[in-house]
């Protein structure tokens, strides 16, 4: 149970120190009369437009959306869920799963998304931890995840989502997720009021030691973020936005679900990405911004390596960037040879989603000198829904230049951390949420702050008592030749503390060896900073949204630990 003082912190990270009060602000009490107003603005205005991996279309309006949505939240109800209870959702990208979010959150019901790259502890730890009393589950994954349900006492019952078969395991109630369920009448109504402050989502952040800390979002926290996401980004109703990324995390979510939502806009949701099918399915489906992530971006440079490049879609006016760790290297190479701005951000799941954004008003020039002058790519600036610092450890915001960990106070940042004290006492022992990142910031000349990011502070190589920040030594490996991808990983080493280690990942056709890196490293970094082993591979790990794990690598280091690496 938070005590009244940590109860005090929390509440002061979630408010602006600004003159702007909660009331009103996002202009809806709650999603539910979002999607009812929606449905009556628009009408038969698309709203969810599906790809599936075979390229099979399905399109639904704003008015057939809600009239779902009321029909999906009836046969919740008839199933005994009420307003605060939690449903987990365990599915690849898919329609149906649209649905589920956007019907629980009609009746005040706790969304709980699980990714299917946790591994089986994981997922029983998240669906127990949670309390979950129904999992809508996609019929391809039932044989490996109904047996994780089977022993979750919570959960009552299983809707399977796909093509009927006609065996149902018989362990745990399982139905079918089908018509039949879903032809109650559509209007739902409760005698329950849903209200911003009514949690919607309870996110688990995929750590790489320990289990999962479940970041608890609410109603406004969402629509607090689709306000600052779609008005920074100029979405308008009369536009498209595209989802490729997996909607399991907040950046699928929030940036391209409940965005256009909020905006009155347009989504083309994917299963999957697939390069093949990225810039034909923007242009013919005329969008006009798309989210990706730092990994996409290689997978298209890599793709289009040995093929024409196509023409930018009249459409498009920029993609979205974030969630990862973007180099000055890769995004110079991706607006090079495609002509396509990247509008570079940075959120976490504890502040819904981003946080911060370069400008997309910059010029060419201007948008150049934040993206590569620097060392590191700006994230950009703070979005109006939340203030951003960097701080030292008790809090006092340091100054330009001067690198510290980003802290972040609004009406975007997350309830609390779901049955974590000593997480909540930690996160926000000042009053403002603690990111954990470290970075810097510099002023333009209207002295706007441009914030960037050097590092996890956690993943910080600590080097004879220095710090080093691996993101640093990441952009350098990038430009080395003959290098596809490659991170710096601290190692531990009885002469230093940590010595610093390169993983790296080969281009096709080359022949690098390992003195290769270093000596490359080595003429572009100080020996301190410089890596001492390379090791290859063909899989950098990384999460579900494509950062990196570094920790996941530090194991392969081990036969170095008693070696003392001397600069001659």
């Amino acid at each position: 149970m938070l005590g009244n003082e940590i109860l005090e912190k929390i509440n002061h990270a979630r408010t602006l120190s600004q003159d702007k009060s909660e009331a009103g602000y996002v202009g809806y009490e709650n999603i539910g009369e979002l999607i009812f107003k929606r449905a009556r603005d628009y009408d038969t205005k698309p709203f969810l437009i599906y790809y599936d991996l075979d390229g099979n279309r399905r399109e639904d309006n704003y008015k057939d959306f809600f009239m779902l949505c009321g029909m999906c939240a009836n046969m919740m109800y008839s199933f005994g869920l009420r307003r605060g209870d939690r449903i987990a959702t365990i599915s690849h990208n898919h329609a149906d799963t649209v649905l589920h979010y956007f019907a629980a959150w009609l009746m005040g019901i706790c969304v709980v998304p699980v990714s299917l790259s946790e591994d089986d502890h994981r997922i029983h730890y998240i669906l127990e931890n949670s309390g979950a009393k129904l999992v809508f589950l996609r019929k391809d994954y039932s044989e490996r995840i109904q047996k994780i349900i089977d022993n979750i006492p919570s959960v009552q019952l299983t809707l399977l989502c796909g093509e009927q078969t006609a065996a149902l395991p018989t362990n745990k109630s399982v139905r079918w997720f089908d018509e039949e369920l879903l032809s109650a009448r559509s209007i739902f109504s409760s005698d329950e009021a849903v209200t911003k402050d009514d949690e919607a989502l309870i996110v688990y952040t995929s750590g790489t030691t320990g289990n999962p800390k479940g970041v608890v979002l609410t109603q406004y926290n969402l629509l607090a973020d689709a306000k600052g996401i779609s008005e920074w980004h100029g979405i308008a109703n009369s536009q498209r936005m595209m989802c490729v990324l997996p909607i399991h995390h907040v950046n699928g979510t929030i940036v391209t679900l409940v965005t256009p939502m909020y905006a009155g806009a347009s989504v083309v949701l994917n299963q999957k990405f697939q390069s093949e099918h990225f810039f034909d399915r923007i242009e013919n489906e005329n969008v006009g911004v798309v989210s990706v992530v730092p990994t996409l971006l290689a997978f298209l440079l890599e793709y289009y390596k040995s093929r024409s490049i196509p023409s930018k879609p009249p459409t498009l006016r920029h993609i979205i960037c974030g969630a990862g760790p973007l180099t000055v290297e890769l995004g110079e190479q991706f607006e090079d040879r495609f002509g396509i701005r990247i509008v570079h951000g940075y959120g976490l799941s504890e502040t819904t989603c981003y946080s911060c954004y370069l400008p997309i008003s910059l010029s060419d020039g201007e948008h150049t000198h934040w993206m590569r002058d620097y060392g590191f790519p700006s994230i950009g600036c703070a979005i109006p829904q939340n203030e951003m610092m960097i701080a030292d450890e008790e809090g006092n915001e340091l100054p330009p230049s001067q690198k510290g960990e980003i802290a972040i106070r609004g009406f975007n940042v997350m309830k609390y951390y779901y049955n974590n004290d000593e997480a909540n006492e930690k996160t926000f022992s000042y009053g403002w949420f603690r990111s954990g990142d470290e970075g810097f910031y510099e002023l333009d000349d209207q002295g706007l702050k441009y914030f960037f990011i050097t590092g996890r502070l956690k993943e910080l190589i600590i080097r004879g008592g220095v710090n080093i920040s691996p993101l640093e030594i990441d952009e350098v490996i990038a430009r080395c030749p003959g290098v596809k991808a490659g991170i710096a990983v601290g190692f531990e080493n009885d002469f230093y503390g940590e010595e610093v280690g390169a993983y790296v990942q080969k281009l096709k056709g080359t022949n690098i060896v390992a003195e290769d890196v270093i000596r490359f490293c080595r003429e572009n970094l100080p020996f301190s900073k410089a890596p001492k082993v390379v090791i290859f591979g063909d899989d950098i790990p990384v999460t579900s949204t494509g950062k990196y794990q570094r920790n996941k690598c530090k194991p392969l280091f081990s036969d170095w630990r008693a070696v003392q690496f001397r600069k001659s």
